[in-house]
């Protein structure tokens, strides 16, 4: 069955002949057979007959989700565990992860632990060199047999019937990878709160399709799920990768034509970095990737994209040109209005959406000055005062917005966090580009191009 995603879009003419979904400027036109099939997909009710053409534009886009079907059996699946242990704290950790995935094959793979590793109820797989956690997957992907995989960290918690669900989505012909959401462990400290407001590795509560540059742009390998047939034929994991080789593999399944999904109603915990010092280097070295990933996916890996009237109006917003502000908007949503003249929808629908445009580039504007750009701009507010307008809306404006919405129960500390945060992955973020002499996740991405009725 397939389920209309509630967070698109989505408008019907008095004709029934529009629909729009996904992002405020991508949209269908659907005839009357379309309609009742939209019909169906609300309502819960079996589809209408030569349905496919339909649904799979629909689950291509992001504007509807497959609902989970029934669990894959335990002998189609074998787990993953890439293990690099140092402490036995972490074995620990490891062999209750073992435990809660019974029934199905564990194979541990040691990339040379300083610790030996031994945990009932698990192969283990020694390398006699550390290699990286790509290798230490690959590994274990040559030794599977199975017609599916799930790859689990070994500092994350995830059980038999969690894999065995997820792991029903791989049953449509189009998805080859599915993922859980990301959670950090609870707890009462500051850290603990923190990072349940912003674990790297949590994609957030909606249910989507990856797509580079989008809100689910990659997912992370901490928990997996896949075909071993299409990991193979992308010669899996790539092992001159240390860093973001999970995002590389994603994207190279996307760009083969085959959909990652992400299911956040399924929830695996993953244990937080327990210093400000380990977090924060966890955040840099985040950042470290984004230069190699940029060497082997160029436009995915952009800080930022946008249409060059949206950028200009963007830019105009952040330096603090009141004055020409209104000049810049009004030709960005003229543009975006003039792109929706094809649809049946209302004048104020159209502006409203046209104007969603606008303020979602001046955040995704901010955040790229906040995660890669400050440096060279706290540089050039040496001598001029417009980077430091820019750089004070980019930083304060959005976390002065979080912070009214978290609640944290220590806003001084969350505050003083959430800077230095971002401002760590963009260190990174140059440190990487200096190391590999390559200058492409540094450049934005403007276009001309617009939207179209589909």
């Amino acid at each position: 069955m397939t389920q209309l995603n509630p967070d698109a879009q989505w408008y019907r003419t008095p004709n029934k002949k529009g629909l729009l979904a996904g992002s405020p400027m991508n949209y269908f036109t659907v005839s009357d057979n379309g309609i009742a099939i939209l019909d169906a997909i609300e309502s819960n009710t079996p589809l209408p007959h030569n349905h496919e053409s339909l649904t799979n534009r629909l689950v291509a886009t992001g504007a509807a989700h497959p609902q989970l079907g029934e669990s894959l059996q335990a002998a189609d699946i074998t787990v993953i565990i890439p293990a690099y242990v140092m402490s036995s704290t972490q074995i620990d950790s490891l062999a209750h992860l073992v435990g809660l995935c019974r029934g199905l094959r564990v194979i541990v793979v040691d990339d040379c632990s300083s610790l030996p590793i031994s945990v009932p109820g698990a192969e283990i797989i020694r390398h006699t060199t550390n290699k990286g956690p790509g290798a230490a997957r690959n590994t274990g992907l040559a030794a599977t047999t199975t017609p599916y995989i799930a790859f689990i960290d070994s500092d994350a918690t995830a059980s038999t019937e969690q894999m065995l669900l997820l792991g029903s989505l791989l049953r449509r012909d189009d998805i080859a990878l599915v993922a859980p959401r990301i959670v950090s462990n609870e707890g009462r400290r500051f850290l603990d709160e923190y990072e349940q407001f912003h674990c790297p590795l949590d994609m957030g509560t909606k249910q989507a399709l990856v797509q580079p540059m989008s809100r689910v742009s990659y997912l992370p390998a901490t928990v997996l799920v896949a075909k071993s047939d299409a990991l193979r034929a992308i010669n899996g994991f790539n092992e001159s990768l240390r860093l973001g080789e999970d995002v590389d593999l994603v994207w190279r399944l996307v760009d083969n034509g085959l959909a990652c999904a992400y299911v956040p109603s399924i929830q695996c915990v993953h244990q937080r970095r327990p210093t400000v010092f380990s977090i924060l280097k966890q955040r840099f070295s985040y950042g470290t990737s984004a230069a190699q990933l940029a060497q082997h996916h160029p436009r995915n890996a952009t800080p930022f994209q946008a249409n060059i009237f949206l950028f200009v109006a963007a830019v105009l917003i952040l330096s603090g040109f009141i004055q020409y502000v209104v000049l810049a908007v009004m030709p960005a949503i003229a543009i975006g209005v003039w792109s929706l003249r094809k649809t049946k929808l209302t004048m104020n629908t159209k502006l409203r959406l046209s104007g969603k445009n606008v303020s979602s580039t001046v955040k995704l504007l901010a955040t790229a000055v906040r995660r890669t750009w400050w440096p060279p701009l706290l540089l050039l507010s040496l001598f001029s005062l417009r980077p430091g307008v820019v750089l004070t809306l980019s930083f304060l404006g959005p976390l002065m917005f979080e912070l009214v919405r978290n609640k944290s129960k220590n806003p001084l500390f969350y505050f003083v966090m959430r800077l230095v945060d971002d401002a760590t992955y963009a260190v990174g973020v140059w440190v990487g580009v200096l190391r590999s002499r390559s200058w492409r996740c540094l450049l934005p991405i403007i276009s001309v191009r617009r939207s179209s009725v589909r």
